[in-house]
């Protein structure tokens, strides 16, 4: 089999499987695992998948701004947002990432909540400076206008500053392996700067970031207390299960 062929035959059956390993595309493809280790490194490194440990993941189905983000999905992230809410009770301190997940939860605010909000994203600022019992901190830092969020080392230094009971963390990619990842490596490391900052961290995914990886690390898949999702009856999210992490 050419190599042209065994690229396209990975690659459908990533489309088909969500996943492929090396020692499956060995036998399949009646090559050795060294070749199909080249053959992946190539598609790796044209963007058309992620390779882990013993195989490859496809990449999350996001969309780059914010403004496309925000409709990705809606329904589902209500339905998470309504979930999450439960978690909060009067006197907490907590930190929200620029997520769009995490702003469809601060729409359901009740008026009554008395809460601490810390935050690096401008639309969540926006919707919340008017609530009439919520303490806002911004972090600070140089504005992003695709994510309409502060970034940046004067934004890291402030939420080293800080401390939150939990961090609701808006995911790009989810994996028991390759852990929280994200597209941007400085939205990543603000990402690892407010888990650190937090005694609890809530990942708010849709079902389709699940098992997926971008390049940039934020954190360890174990630094996830609970996940908070639209379909977690789905046999996809055993793997988390089996490390402890609580799936809702």
């Amino acid at each position: 089999m050419l190599k042209e062929e065994r690229l396209d035959y990975i690659l459908k059956k990533l489309q088909t499987d969500h996943k492929v390993l090396q020692t499956e595309l060995s036998t399949d493809l009646q090559v050795s695992e060294d070749t199909v280790r080249r053959d992946l490194e190539v598609l790796a490194q044209s963007g058309q998948l992620i390779k882990v440990r013993g195989g490859a993941i496809p990449h999350s189905p996001n969309p780059y701004s914010f403004k496309e983000r925000i409709v990705f999905h809606e329904h589902d992230k209500k339905q998470i947002a309504a979930k999450a809410l439960s978690f909060l009770h009067d006197g907490q301190t907590i930190i929200m990432d620029g997520g769009t997940s995490t702003l469809s939860l601060v729409k359901l605010f009740p008026p009554h909540l008395h809460i601490t909000v810390i935050t690096n994203s401008v639309p969540i600022l926006a919707q919340l400076v008017e609530h009439p019992a919520i303490e806002l901190v911004f972090t600070g830092g140089r504005i992003g206008k695709d994510s309409r969020t502060a970034g940046g080392m004067d934004t890291i230094r402030m939420l080293e500053k800080l401390h939150a009971d939990i961090c609701f963390l808006g995911i790009c990619s989810l994996h028991p392996y390759a852990g929280v990842t994200g597209l941007d490596l400085g939205e990543a490391d603000v990402k690892t700067a407010m888990v650190a900052a937090s005694n609890k961290t809530i990942a708010l995914a849709t079902s389709d970031k699940m098992d997926t990886a971008e390049p940039y690390r934020v954190c360890d898949i174990t630094a996830i207390d609970t996940i908070i999702t639209d379909k977690p009856e789905l046999d996809t999210f055993k793997p988390y299960i089996n490390l402890g992490i609580q799936v809702i």
